[in-house]
Order: C-alpha cells, then structure tokens, then sequence
C-alpha cells in the first residue's frame, strides 16, 4: 500500500520473505488505512542459505514463501535471531505495533511496542467462537499434524486435524483435507497457516460444508482494534 502522510504504520514479520504479495494486498482490505512495513526472516539470504536451514525430523518445522513464489520449509530454531532483528528494525523504522505472520508457536521476544503473535491471536480466537463444538483444523505439512494436533487440543475432545498446503500451484490436497473433514461431519474448520487465502476458505467451506475461520483475517482483525 502506498504510504501516505498521517497514516498509522504497522510492521508485517513474515517468516519468509518480503514483500508478501499473496498475503499482505488481501490483508489490508482488514486492517483499514495504514502504511504496512514489510520485512522478512529469510531476506536477502541465498537459496544454499535457506536450504542450509531445513529441519531435521526433531525440529519444529515451519513452511513459508519465498519472493520467487516458491516455498520452503525450514527450522524454527534457525530463524528466531532473525525475527528478533526484524522486530527491532521495524520499531526503528517507526512501526507502531509489529504482527508475527505465522501461525506457529514461538518463545518471547524483545519489544518496546505491541508485539502480535498471529499464533495467539488464532487461537484464542478460535477458542472464543468455537470452543466445544467438533472442530477440524488444517496445517500445511503432513508432518506438523501432532504438533498442530497438539496445539489445538484443549479446544475441543473431538477434534479432527488434516494437512493441505496453501503453496502448492493446485488445491488436491486442501480439496482431499475439506473433503474428509466434511465426511467426519466437523461444525467449524480452521485454516492454521496465515498462507490459506480467502479464496481458499471458500474452497474449503465448499467442500467440508461447515463455517471456516481463516487465519490472515482473524490476525488481521484483531491487529486493527491495536492499530485504531
């Protein structure tokens, strides 16, 4: 979004890099008229860099996109002095709150202004509106269903998790995902990823035929009411 004199300013952390041309345009139809900073965890490193950071079966893997439209999935452990820089740049360059766009979940960092984990903001959320109904969540990455399973297991006894990524150029595995949970017969699903777009929650509510809470803009919501 163009920049404006008296607009408020809000930084955007994407865990990949920036700018997040598939994300960030759509968000800001929610968070109203404010100049967006952009910075990313993954900017300026080379392909061998971000290779060099993939996770080994103990990491928390996290999948993100990268400014050449592809993905890549990496070690949570790896980024995190690199989000903490972020953090601190964005505030320098005049950020009046700072989100973290992912969903994943991540140990405390150092900040001076709002701090907005989408992580907590989903979640609690989430917990908010849909709290013992049966509930089906989709995470990007068949090997983050424990740990997305995990995450949302206080929220409800019958919950059903199932994967799709939002950076494939297809939808077969989000459509197989929505598909099964609509077979379970779920009230509500989440899309746990801030890469799940609005077209994507129409596909998915198309398919599982129940209400779909969309990750980007829960966060994106939420972050206004911080913002205005």
């Amino acid at each position: 979004m163009a920049a404006e004199e008296g607009r408020r300013s809000v930084g955007l952390i994407t865990i990949g890099q920036a700018p997040r041309v598939d994300m960030v345009p759509e968000m800001e139809t929610w968070l109203g008229p404010v100049r967006t900073i952009e910075r990313g965890a993954l900017d300026e490193m080379t392909p061998d860099g971000i290779a060099a950071l993939r996770p080994t079966p103990d990491d928390y893997a996290l999948i993100t996109r990268l400014s050449d439209g592809s993905s890549a999935t990496i070690a949570e452990r790896h980024i995190l002095p690199r989000i903490q820089s972020a953090i601190t740049d964005l505030e320098a360059a005049g950020a009046e709150a700072v989100v973290l766009l992912c969903t994943g979940e991540f140990p405390p960092f150092d900040h001076e202004r709002p701090l907005l984990r989408a992580e907590r903001l989903i979640v609690d959320g989430v917990r908010a509106i849909v709290g013992g109904s049966r509930v089906g969540v989709v995470c990007p990455l068949t090997e983050q269903e424990l740990l997305t399973r995990d995450k949302w297991s206080d929220l409800s006894v019958d919950l059903h998790v199932a994967s799709g990524s939002p950076y494939d150029e297809d939808t077969d595995d989000l459509r197989r995902a929505a598909r099964h949970l609509g077979e379970i017969g779920v009230d509500y699903v989440v899309l746990d990823c801030m890469g799940y777009t609005q077209k994507m929650k129409e596909l998915v509510r198309k398919e599982a035929g129940a209400p779909v809470l969309l990750a980007r803009s829960m966060v994106a919501r939420l972050a206004a009411e911080v913002i205005w």
